[in-house]
């Protein structure tokens, strides 16, 4: 299987200004993920997709190929990434280089390790699944047998639509969240279904003490201090 990586980083940010660009424990937060796909042995190429040079100085910097500079239409606040994704499947497909999956891998979620995205990648290619990626357990406070949304009255309900919650946690069937870190996805999923997902997904767990998917200036400190952690040896993500 040839895996497209795709590390998509805009110039512009809302919750954190230039965050792409700015350094994150004295390195720019897209060599994190930089780090990670080109350790990673299943990626046939990793591709930074940007509309800044800036930034695509710094990716190339990181050891990443910067083949072209993304179209300001797809580098709006408002842009899905589908979009972004199919734009860079496209440019590469127009120049005689076609890949059967892409991964995904967004600089915003920065500590990932090369071997989630290898084992998305193996995953992917011993199933029929649409789409690999990783997740993590949610807690059994927040499990979905265990959650209440509001109806149109105003009144509770459990978000799975049965009447009565499950009353032990022994009892709770497990459940998880998608992390954000990688996403493995077949080409014709992406291309024709115009989805990162497709019908048929697969989880790849992972296990992680620290985690952050940047957003705000709140998430910008916590990372933060995970990169300090990690640089004296006292983290483990």
């Amino acid at each position: 299987m040839r895996v497209l990586g795709l590390i998509p980083a805009r110039g512009r940010s809302k919750g954190v200004a230039r965050k792409n660009a700015r350094l994150l424990g004295g390195r720019p937060l897209v060599a994190y993920s930089a780090d990670s796909a080109l350790a990673a042995t299943g990626l046939a190429r990793v591709v930074l997709s940007t509309d800044d040079e800036e930034i695509a100085e710094i990716g190339r910097a990181c050891g990443l190929d910067v083949p072209f500079l993304r179209p300001a239409e797809f580098a709006a606040d408002e842009t899905p990434m589908v979009p972004v994704v199919q734009h860079a499947l496209g440019w590469l497909e127009r120049l005689g280089e076609r890949f059967d999956a892409v991964c995904l891998l967004q600089p915003t979620v920065p500590f990932r390790e090369p071997d989630e995205i290898d084992g998305c990648i193996d995953r992917l290619a011993s199933s029929d699944a649409d789409a690999v990626l990783t997740m993590a357990p949610v807690p059994p406070t927040f499990n979905p047998h265990w959650v209440f949304v509001a109806d149109g009255s105003g009144f509770l309900r459990l978000s799975t639509g049965e009447p009565y919650p499950i009353g032990r946690r022994q009892d709770l069937p497990p459940a998880w969240h998608r992390d954000g870190s990688v996403y493995v996805t077949r080409r014709d999923v992406v291309t024709q279904q115009g989805s990162l997902l497709g019908r048929k997904v697969v989880g790849y767990e992972v296990q992680r003490r620290r985690h952050v998917n940047i957003d705000t200036a709140e998430d910008w400190a916590l990372a933060e201090s995970i990169a300090a952690e990690l640089v004296t040896g006292t983290a483990r993500v």
